[in-house]
């Protein structure tokens, strides 16, 4: 695609795929799930003509990196390692990261742990406090409780091969049409039992003008490769990465300039509290160095892709500023 170049690279253990193009100052992008570096496509040609060097890996478990069997290897610690080791692969000390969905989550906690890698950071869809955040008033909690609260559907995610069947008895290419299109809004809870319609009960019967067969294609023969095992086991160590954390509790992000973008039908968004935290100040508080914060009317979760240019174009009128 456009001379982006791809390559293998020894990263913490496993063996990363990684897409390329540019010269200059590194952006570092990181996909969400079920997704891949082609997420980011558009934003690395368009990065790239500015002049810099813009770096898509696929992450762990996801197309054409290595996929552990252990699920223990997917913890936050894991995930973080992989990311500083492909910027010490880079040659450089910092990188601007962008990053989207799960890959946002890693964002947050590259920033929590590692801030001396990350000149800037602009993160899409999801923001500090939900996935990461400690309250110090709780002793302990069930992040899938707060995430999707279905105790079905907690089960689901939590028992390797489960979930993996139902996603396996749908065709891919449906599956991922389904996913990409949503505008159901609030919390992604399948129903019982099966896939069905899964987050979208209204799935379009033609693509939408930013999602070309080709785009699907190439999504659904890497994921019938790797499959989903990968990027499920991201959420099954969330309980865990809860524990592992605990040195950092009531600690936000202090020392990376942050800007966050999302769309106004976005799933994360219009989850209950989200806006709320978001916009009054409760983002701001546990991210004092949040500067801007972007929301794309009628744009859904997958806003990389859906409101591409006008996400690139954020993106550069940040990160320019460093």
């Amino acid at each position: 695609m456009e001379n982006i170049v791809h390559r293998m690279v020894e990263v913490n253990g496993i063996k990363m795929h990684v897409a390329e193009k540019g010269e200059g100052p590194v952006v570092l992008f990181l996909h969400g799930f079920p997704e891949l570096w082609y997420s980011w496509r558009h934003q690395i040609l368009h990065l790239s003509s500015l002049g810099y060097r813009a770096v898509a890996p696929d992450l762990r478990g996801y197309g054409d990196t290595d996929a552990p069997a252990p699920l223990t290897t997917y913890t936050c610690f894991h995930l973080v390692g992989d990311i500083v080791a492909l910027i010490d692969s880079l040659g450089v000390d910092k990188v601007f990261l962008v990053a989207h969905d799960w890959g946002a989550i890693l964002g947050w906690y590259l920033c929590l742990f590692r801030p001396d890698r990350v000149k800037a950071y602009v993160s899409l869809s999801v923001p500090f406090r939900p996935f990461l955040g400690r309250n110090p008033q709780q002793k302990t909690v069930d992040i899938f409780h707060a995430l999707y609260g279905d105790d079905y559907y907690i089960c689901r995610f939590q028992e390797p091969g489960k979930m993996e069947a139902e996603l396996g008895s749908v065709d891919t290419a449906y599956l991922m049409k389904n996913m990409f299109t949503t505008r159901q809004t609030g919390q992604p809870i399948f129903p019982k039992g099966e896939y069905g319609t899964g987050f979208n009960p209204h799935t379009p019967d033609t693509l939408p003008s930013w999602l070309t067969q080709q785009d699907l294609d190439y999504y659904v023969t890497k994921l019938e490769r790797s499959g989903f095992t990968g990027g499920l086991n991201y959420y099954r160590n969330l309980n865990i990465n809860w524990e592992l954390t605990a040195p950092w509790t009531g600690v936000g992000i202090e020392n990376v300039p942050v800007k966050f973008i999302t769309g106004s039908v976005d799933l994360v968004y219009t989850s209950p509290g989200m806006k709320e935290y978001i916009h009054n100040g409760g983002f701001k508080k546990d991210v004092p160095t949040l500067e801007e914060v972007v929301v794309q009317e009628g744009v859904g979760h997958f806003n990389n892709q859906e409101a591409a240019h006008d996400v690139a174009n954020h993106i550069y009128d940040f990160i320019k500023k460093f």
